[in-house]
């Protein structure tokens, strides 16, 4: 069963579907969790610190997923093509995290904010962490690059450049991304799937590739 942080952000989240960040009130966030609005701001202390902890949970979730893919018992080459598609399939279904990754932050969006300098400081742990900010877009693909270094670490010799490179292969597609269908969403994912050729031939030719030497070339 979630805790009331969590059945909170779900609540704020799924707000989102329906109107932009600026409409939605902490009252029927609070409602749409089942708990009283002094539990919400209890927990966030106010809206901006509920969009702060609500885009600080999209960042972290992005990062176990990364993990989480790594850890399969596949072949490096497999492992970081998954993480690929993973990155540009969820960014196209989470506005949230395709905002975190390119650092474009639409009208709809909760605008992560810093905490207001001297404010006080959250008695909620969660909270501290939230408001202490969220990770720009290079300071994510940084942490998600040196996270895919340590799970290939061992396998593949020193992998931190070839990781780099495949996030940022997939963050361009993420960049501009599969055309929209009639509904003005993304394709579906299954319609990516001439792209994948094309990231499985960079992969292999990035892991070809001397990605240490100074000289190095990838077309």
């Amino acid at each position: 069963m979630p805790t009331a942080r969590e059945a909170l952000l779900d609540a704020a989240l799924a707000s989102l579907t329906l109107l932009p960040w600026s409409a939605v009130r902490m009252v029927d966030v609070a409602s749409a969790a089942g708990v009283s609005r002094q539990t919400l701001y209890n927990e966030f202390g106010s809206k901006e610190g509920l969009a702060r902890a609500l885009v600080r949970r999209e960042a972290d979730a992005y990062l176990q997923g990364v993990e989480r893919i790594l850890a399969a018992p596949a072949p490096p080459r497999r492992n970081l093509l998954a993480v690929a598609e993973w990155t540009v399939s969820q960014a196209c279904a989470r506005p949230l995290l395709r905002a975190l990754l390119t650092g474009c932050w639409g009208e709809r969006l909760p605008v992560p904010r810093p905490a207001r300098a001297g404010s006080r400081a959250s008695a909620v742990p969660a909270q501290r962490r939230a408001d202490a900010g969220v990770p720009s877009p290079t300071d994510l693909l940084c942490l998600a690059r040196d996270r895919a270094a340590t799970a290939l670490q061992g396998r593949d010799g020193d992998a931190r450049n070839s990781c780099e490179i495949v996030l940022r292969l997939a963050l361009s597609y993420v960049v501009a991304p599969a055309p929209l269908v009639a509904d003005g969403q993304c394709a579906d994912p299954e319609s990516w799937s001439p792209t994948t050729p094309t990231i499985t031939s960079v992969i292999d030719t990035i892991f070809r590739v001397d990605t240490t030497s100074p000289r190095k070339i990838i077309p």
